[in-house]
């Protein structure tokens, strides 16, 4: 099953610097799994992706499947529901790769890293 693992300790660009408040990455996780709600796409949260400059980071990920990492959200809906979709087409792919052709507009830039599967 195709999973969306958000990092809950992120920060976006805006509150990176001063540290005020909750992180972004806490809201970012609800705005996710709200989107994904029956689509079939698992949600999860963890504390820290290690992508801090990159923060908001995401992964998508399904086992035998390409994991791809994104970052550089700022966290708000529109970012959850580009996401849920690159998520679905993920999830329909036989290796997790999407034609960029396909990429919804606002995944695009936000590639940080992909990796291959292990099995």
């Amino acid at each position: 099953m195709t999973t969306i693992t958000v990092c809950t300790t992120c920060r976006n660009a805006v509150n990176r610097d001063t540290q005020k408040g909750a992180p972004t990455g806490e809201d970012f996780l609800d705005l996710v799994r709200e989107r994904a709600e029956g689509s079939g796409i698992a949600v999860r949260g963890v504390a820290c992706l290690m992508g801090c400059n990159h923060g908001c980071n995401v992964a998508i990920s399904d086992t035998g499947k390409m994991t791809y990492v994104l970052g550089r959200f700022d966290g708000t809906e529109a970012d959850a529901a580009a996401l849920t979709d690159y998520a679905r087409q993920h999830a329909t792919s036989a290796s997790g790769t999407v034609p960029f052709r396909q990429w919804p507009q606002g995944v695009k830039g936000h590639f940080v890293a992909r990796v291959p599967p292990l099995d």
